[in-house]
């Protein structure tokens, strides 16, 4: 009954919706018309890379989306993905998370084209000196990357980025880093508009739980350029966010024991 009444009230479109738990995500993965699935997630988190592939093989999509590594990267995949350190040499795996959480996604829709949409460290700067628009290309405009955002937006984007930099950064560079994210919200957004283009869907996307929102991440870019596209934005969080969590579905797990990450940008 709580997988039906889910069912039910992403069909109604609400606003905010409300926590599931995995055995819901289950049946909502085998069950959902979307066209595409975001299931976001804590990147060093196991208990969100189980629910995203438990997700997977009850979904069946026909394409995987990644965030974490490039397309280039994805176009050396070995035909057989079975073999954990074959796929792990072809994207050049930079060894965090473990990479051992994101093979069983793999493994668990083996025929899915695999797609990358990774912004490379290296382009991340380059958003500073050579804009948003050179780095992304013809289509800038299209995935809303030249309009400003709403100036009370802008600001609480910006705090955001303060906050998750442990307040280190200089606040010259604040538009910039709330730029970045944009550009990887645009970029996920592309590849996923090629995966649908040549696969013809369904579309899984592999990404943090921030650029899984609807009001602002993959499935908001989705929304200006594919407004036919069917998005379903699942969060993975370890705090409760109640009763403001920006997804269709979100789902709480235990949080996992991490070192302090402000300490070794505040010198703490």
């Amino acid at each position: 009954m709580k997988v039906l009444a889910a069912l039910l009230m992403i069909c109604a479109a609400p606003v905010w919706a409300e926590r599931i738990d995995p055995v819901d995500l289950i049946g909502i993965a085998a069950s959902h018309p979307a066209d595409v699935v975001v299931l976001g997630e804590i990147h060093d988190n196991p208990a969100h890379h189980a629910n995203q592939a438990r997700a997977v093989a009850a979904m069946k999509p026909k394409a995987l989306v990644f965030e974490m590594f490039t397309a280039e990267a994805a176009a050396r995949l070995p035909v057989d993905r079975s073999d954990r350190g074959a796929v792990e040499r072809a994207l050049t795996w930079q060894g965090w998370p473990d990479f051992g959480m994101y093979h069983p996604i793999f493994l668990a829709a083996p025929a899915a084209r695999i797609y990358g949409a990774e912004l490379p460290r290296s382009a991340a700067k380059a958003v500073f000196s050579d804009g948003v628009a050179t780095l992304f290309g013809a289509e800038a405009a299209d995935y809303g990357l030249l309009r400003p955002l709403d100036p009370a937006e802008q600001s609480a984007r910006e705090g955001e980025q303060a906050e998750a930099h442990c307040g280190a950064l200089p606040t010259d560079l604040l538009p910039g880093m709330v730029m970045v994210q944009r550009l990887r919200d645009a970029m996920l957004a592309r590849a996923v508009v090629q995966a649908l283009s040549e696969t013809g869907g369904p579309v899984a996307v592999i990404t943090g739980s921030g650029h899984a929102r609807k009001d602002r991440g993959v499935a908001a870019v989705l929304a200006q350029v594919s407004p036919g596209t069917l998005v379903l934005s699942i969060g993975q969080l370890e705090d409760d966010p109640s009763p403001d969590a920006p997804y269709d579905l979100w789902l709480l797990s235990d949080p996992v024991a991490r070192p302090d990450p402000c300490a070794e940008l505040t010198g703490g």
